[in-house]
């Protein structure tokens, strides 16, 4: 079983990113609304019911029951400089499809508020997701994908070590059309030799 990182959420120079229950819907949506034309473009349609109090709740319980079963971590972004239980959402990073056995690999998705972007902070939350999946989840192999436009994400992915593996033609329906994908990838760094006498 994975551990409770709700208990020890993961921290920055700047952020908390952690599980949040259901009764931090009404945040968690708030980010959403603020953001709905910034994420929109980027984004697999949403259900009907996206943009309400009940599917939030919903949700946030599903991300702690996907998580307990090690299926996924779905993590928000607050400030370090705000009280948890109120501070709004700056954004969220996730490892989606977490899978055992040979591959030990992950999808990483993430998305930040329009308002804090151009200070570094999501570079700092996917690099300190991806040395946990690396260290504590045991993980091989993170994967992550952003229309070639996306020019953001791609600056992010490159600045903590992804490397682009290929082009995904027509794999996402955005708006209506089916969308190209760079396909990147960042593997778990080598263990260090030990030091000879």
């Amino acid at each position: 079983m994975p551990p409770d990182i709700s208990q020890a959420p993961l921290t920055t120079p700047r952020l908390l990113l952690t599980l949040l229950p259901p009764d931090a819907a009404a945040r968690v949506l708030a980010y959403h609304l603020a953001n709905r034309e910034h994420l929109g473009p980027v984004s697999p349609a949403r259900p009907d019911n996206f943009f309400t109090v009940p599917w939030w709740r919903s949700r946030l319980a599903q991300d702690a029951e996907d998580w307990r079963r090690g299926l996924a971590l779905r993590l928000f972004l607050l400030s370090r400089g705000a009280p948890p239980t109120s501070s709004p959402v700056l954004g969220s990073v996730s490892l989606n499809d977490i899978r055992r056995g040979p591959l030990q690999c992950a999808e990483l998705g993430f998305g930040l508020d329009a308002r804090h972007q151009g200070l570094g902070l999501m570079s700092e939350a996917v690099s300190a997701v991806c040395d946990h999946a690396f260290t504590a989840l045991g993980l091989h192999r993170l994967m992550a994908n952003h229309l070639p436009d996306n020019h953001r994400s791609a600056a992010v992915l490159r600045r903590v070590g992804f490397q682009v593996e290929g082009l995904a033609r027509q794999s996402v329906l955005i708006e209506g059309r089916w969308r190209d994908h760079v396909l990147t990838a960042r593997v778990a760094p080598e263990p260090h030799e030990p030091l000879e006498d």
